[in-house]
């Protein structure tokens, strides 16, 4: 899944309205941060095999160090630990851990059996909805209504750019959420590497766009 991970981040918002929606986003991505990294070092490997699932051309053969169960865990309590010393916001600190470790979940519902509970271990699961299509996108697009409504529900923008940057911000995602469903197969494992380079880029979006809105008062 794309668009349902920021889904979870946008919703996040309404549980920890004091944390930055860039905060959120990360914890969410965290661990599709680290996997092109994990690539580039040779610790990881992925395939382009069209055809593989009906919604993504990937062969995800080894991931244990980002994607295992086990590693999600180690990555949520850690990720948890540096935003309670950063921030000092306890609530903060245990939404961002349980929003890394939902990635596992959602990415358990939608992948093929290629996810490891443990590095070494050579069980792998998934709920395979990637096989359907129009499955994933009314699971998909349904999740990030929903994490978009309870958004807009916790914050106003309180200027020009609290509405328009959050707005393009939002059509970017979808614009890409459709690209992955209707576009081509990356041409090579180097350029899918360092296109997925580019989720930091809606960090620091998410974190622009949510510095210029304010979270209603019945929330906070």
């Amino acid at each position: 899944m794309f668009i349902a991970h920021f889904a979870v981040g946008l919703a996040a918002k309404r549980a920890a309205p004091r944390a930055s929606l860039g905060a959120l986003f990360m914890a969410a991505q965290f661990i599709d941060l680290l996997w092109p990294l994990f690539l580039l070092t040779g610790l990881e490997g992925v395939r382009i095999d069209p055809g593989n699932t009906a919604v993504t051309p990937l062969d995800f053969y080894y991931y244990p160090w980002s994607h295992s169960a086990l590693m999600v865990l180690f990555w949520s309590a850690g990720f948890g630990l540096v935003y309670w010393f950063l921030r000092r916001y306890p609530l903060g600190a245990v939404v961002a851990a349980l929003v890394l470790a939902s990635h596992w979940l959602l990415d358990f519902i939608s992948h093929r059996p290629d996810l490891p509970l443990a590095p070494g271990l050579a069980s792998n699961h998934g709920l395979e909805l990637w096989r359907s299509l129009p499955a994933t996108a009314a699971v998909e697009l349904g999740l990030f209504a929903l994490g978009l409504w309870l958004y807009l529900d916790t914050t106003r923008p309180v200027n020009r750019r609290g509405k328009y940057v959050f707005w393009t911000l939002i059509l970017a995602l979808a614009g890409i959420t459709a690209a992955n469903y209707l576009g081509p197969p990356p041409p090579d494992v180097r350029t899918l590497t360092f296109s997925a380079l580019g989720l930091w880029l809606f960090i620091l979006w998410g974190a622009w766009a949510d510095r210029n809105r304010r979270v209603v008062s019945s929330v906070r």
